[in-house]
């Protein structure tokens, strides 16, 4: 479980070919504390387990869904990623719960700057906005984040300039692709109320 609060903008060192997935090796810098060998890490908010650690690089293995599901696949040496360590019972809780498991990837549709700030409309599949509502929170690339407003197929939310600065946020540009999370309360909401419909 984690909290959407990045603790550190990781680099990609290496993608090596693991059939059928691959070995992920990330400069995690302080985050490789938390690293221990089976230790979950939220990598772009997936949760990935630790398979090796040397010095304060992290080594993960990415599986055929997960790279399926996810945007981990697109990585490249020198990729910038999100990091958060799982959390502890005791922690403060910053952003909101995030389970690390990733509902779809999404498009980066729309960004506007204003000054230091950027408003972002991120497209998605219509079965996920009816998971979200405005002032309602939402994971994008690990990242939690309020909603500012609602459509059918999207969603917007508005970036300041810190979050910016210390996540991968910063550099996305239309068209790129996102991880997508929703708010885990959301789905549970919506699984009760389906089943009350269906008696």
């Amino acid at each position: 479980m984690f909290a959407g609060i990045v603790e550190h903008l990781g680099t990609v060192e290496a993608v090596v070919d693991a059939p059928p997935g691959m070995r992920l090796r990330v400069d995690a810098g302080p985050v490789a504390a938390a690293g221990d060998l089976g230790a979950s890490i939220a990598v772009n908010g997936c949760c990935l387990t630790v398979v090796d650690r040397q010095g304060a690089t992290l080594a993960f293995d990415v599986g055929p869904e997960t790279l399926a599901l996810t945007n981990l696949g697109r990585l490249t040496p020198g990729s910038r990623v999100n990091l958060e360590a799982s959390l502890r019972i005791g922690d403060r809780l910053g952003g909101h719960f995030v389970s690390g498991h990733i509902d779809t990837v999404a498009t980066l549709d729309e960004r506007r700057d204003e000054q230091e700030w950027s408003y972002c409309w991120f497209r998605v599949p219509a079965r996920l906005t009816r998971q979200m509502v405005p002032k309602g929170c939402v994971a994008v690339d690990g990242v939690s984040l309020t909603i500012v407003d609602v459509e059918a197929e999207r969603f917007n939310v508005m970036l300041i300039p810190h979050t910016l600065a210390v996540t991968t946020l910063g550099g996305r540009r239309v068209g790129d692709a996102v991880n997508i999370e929703t708010d885990l309360l959301a789905k549970y909401v919506q699984q009760q109320l389906g089943g009350l419909r269906g008696t």
